[in-house]
């Protein structure tokens, strides 16, 4: 039995040297993790107040001149931990006098409301005209930083401000009907998507004192039953928070218990894990599950301020976005610098060197069995020599975007298992896998759910969070966004052999996903938020092909075992291929995926941008087909709808 006390001082363990804690333990301070603890050791602030004055420090490391707070070496625009960071220090008692300035840096963040925004078109069903908050500065209003924003600046008595009321409304706006909440979308291309309990929790924690709304009712009901479905520590941390926040009739009452209940085993399980495995309960999932279970006695996230909801409130769609004019303003001596920078990664990439061809294996496999291995080991005997394993530190990025155990839409968990078991008896010194989704924050919940967790305890393989790694300034080397940096994970640059583990699957926005757009789960998402939503606003192309450029794997292998075809990458249906792809030039690799999926790649703007820069070859001519041929395999992939509007009108020969 886990005592609250216990968790407390482990908490306190936790700690790193310069005060503050990390989404992992070993992590230096990050904003986040550190507010959470702060929360927690605020039940007992006698006996924790020095580690309560010390992580009250590590925030005050991060703050920046204009009063809000970011990650001194994350990327500047994500200005998403401020409201965190004030609902913390006025939670541990930090005076008023000393937040205020923070509390109105914190109202002038707007979110960007943009007419001609692509993922604007498809939200359809939401009030595109509503502002709220952003992940980071100059981007779209979210579920998640709007309620953060609306609890804090709550707290600290500006519940009445009309960005507050608006924020509030937008919250409203977004809940499902039917009960819960995501990052945003209810729909996308007309497919319903699903709720998180995540963002359905902190959604309901900010919306507190608003009665008889049926859309509170929907999101309370839809928290209790996913508490009795899930066995995650975080999911249910958040669920026993908000409902101890709305626990105002019998039904919700009497959940609670249970809740606790599945609480403690969950905790005792992750405890008990290896803290090595990346899949231990770390700081934050500490942290959460401490206030949960003292909830009763002391809930920080309960609010008294009883704002009532407007029945109407202004649009802000038409305003001037002074965020976007702050953030574009420049010195002469940054644009001199930028301009100069330009020149250098353009004469980079006009210099990349290429390979006169490419060579792309195709393994025949038609299960996911131990056939897959003697697959892996006959393609690798042609990639070794450019591609050495043995004494390197190797790490996987598969594709997990969400779990639905009736659809094929991540890289298989036995396929990641015959490619570790590969590299293992390569000689390996590490072998790490890494993902960062921009659909789910809680990866781990993924990890355990979609059985990759079994996988990696049985391999004994580390798993690193790259949503919550630390993030790494590089110099973008590709320029197609208009982005002069990319924020990437470091365990990814750390690499010494960095592989593309991908699902042949099409895509309704891109075409197909392959080994290129992969990629996008590379950079974490405490820099560009969830559903990293910029990246797309700035073209999914654009997007991946500069981080290609800037860091591009040295070995694809493509999952084509059983694809996926139609609405993906999340809605479509199975589509058996029967293929493993395996190379060293993803752009080769990916044409070669297209053309198994009898999709022209000359069509796809992704590969035709990777070719002009220089990233790979596209030309059929110029890669050499090792393996079975693209004839014996190719198999129609029924196309998105839509997806016309997406791919270039005339093939490109490049």
């Amino acid at each position: 039995m886990i005592h609250e006390p216990k968790l407390l001082e482990r908490l306190v363990s936790l700690a790193q040297p310069d005060g503050g804690w990390g989404y992992r333990d070993g992590q230096p301070g990050h904003l986040e993790p550190t507010c959470y603890a702060l929360l927690a050791l605020a039940a007992e602030p006698q006996k924790y107040a020095a580690s309560i004055a010390n992580g009250l420090r590590s925030l005050q490391s991060h703050a920046q001149a204009d009063g809000s707070f970011r990650l001194t070496r994350g990327r500047p625009q994500a200005v998403w931990p401020t409201s965190m960071v004030l609902f913390a220090k006025h939670s541990t008692g930090v005076p008023a006098t000393d937040l205020s300035r923070t509390a109105e840096r914190l109202l002038t963040v707007e979110g960007r409301v943009l007419k001609a925004d692509p993922e604007v078109a498809d939200m359809v069903d939401i009030d595109v005209r509503l502002m709220g908050w952003p992940w980071s500065e100059d981007t779209f209003s979210w579920v998640e930083p709007t309620a953060w924003a609306c609890l804090a600046l709550r707290a600290v008595g500006k519940g009445v401000h009309p960005r507050v009321r608006e924020g509030l409304q937008l919250l409203l706006d977004r809940a499902f009907e039917t009960g819960g909440a995501n990052y945003g979308n209810r729909t996308v291309l007309g497919k319903s998507t699903e709720p998180i309990p995540g963002p359905t929790a902190v959604l309901l924690i900010a919306l507190q004192g608003i009665a008889d709304n049926p859309r509170i009712d929907a999101a309370k009901g839809y928290l209790r039953v996913h508490a009795e479905q899930t066995t995650d520590l975080e999911h249910l941390a958040w669920i026993r928070i908000a409902l101890t926040c709305h626990a105002t009739d019998a039904t919700t009452v009497s959940a609670l218990p249970r809740i606790d209940a599945r609480i403690r085993e969950s905790l005792e399980i992750e405890l008990n894990a290896s803290v090595g495995e990346g899949l231990s309960a770390g700081p934050l999932r500490v942290a959460l599950a401490a206030i949960a279970l003292n909830a009763d006695v002391q809930n920080p996230f309960k609010l008294s301020d009883g704002v009532p909801l407007p029945s109407d409130c202004p649009a802000f769609a038409d305003k001037a976005n002074t965020a976007v004019k702050k953030s574009e303003a420049r010195s002469s001596g940054e644009r001199v610098g930028q301009f100069f920078r330009g020149i250098m990664v353009r004469g980079m990439s006009a210099l990349r060197a290429l390979p006169a061809q490419s060579g792309v294996y195709i393994g025949k496999c038609a299960m996911y069995d131990d056939t897959m291995l003697a697959v892996l080991k006959a393609q690798y005997e042609c990639f070794r020599q450019s591609v050495p394993i043995k004494g390197k530190r190797v790490v996987l990025k598969p594709n997990l975007v969400e779990y639905h155990k009736d659809k094929v839409i991540n890289t298989d968990p036995r396929f990641v298992d015959a490619v570790i078991r590969l590299f293992q008896e390569e000689g390996a010194a590490e072998v790490i896998v890494a993902e960062g989704p921009g659909h789910w924050r809680n990866v781990q919940f993924l990890v355990n759910e979609s059985g990759l967790g079994d996988v990696l305890r049985k391999r004994n393989v580390r798993f690193v969070d790259i949503n919550h790694d630390e993030p790494i300034k590089m110099l973008n080397l590709g320029r197609t966004t208009g982005l002069e940096f990319l924020y990437l994970s470091q365990t990814v640059l750390n690499a010494d052999v960095f592989v593309s583990l991908p699902k042949l699957k099409t895509h309704h926005w891109a075409g197909a996903t392959l080994s290129l757009k992969n990629l996008f789960g590379t950079l974490p998402g405490i820099c560009y938020g969830w559903p990293k939503n910029e990246l797309h606003w700035r073209g999914i192309h654009n997007s991946i092909v500069d981080i290609a450029c800037t860091h591009t794997p040295h070995l694809a292998i493509v999952d084509g075992i059983i694809g996926m075809e139609g609405d993906g990458p999340l809605n479509g249906t199975a589509k058996p291929c029967g293929a493993i792809i395996m190379g060293n030039d993803l752009v080769a690799v990916d044409a070669t995926c297209c053309r198994l999926m009898q999709l022209p790649p000359e069509r796809v703007p992704t590969i035709v941008l990777a070719t002009e820069k220089r990233l790979g070859h596209m030309s059929e001519q110029k890669i050499v087909q090792l393996g079975a041929s693209i004839d014996e395999l190719a198999t129609f992939f029924e196309r998105p709808p839509g997806i016309e509007s997406q791919l270039l009108k005339e093939p490109v020969k490049v």
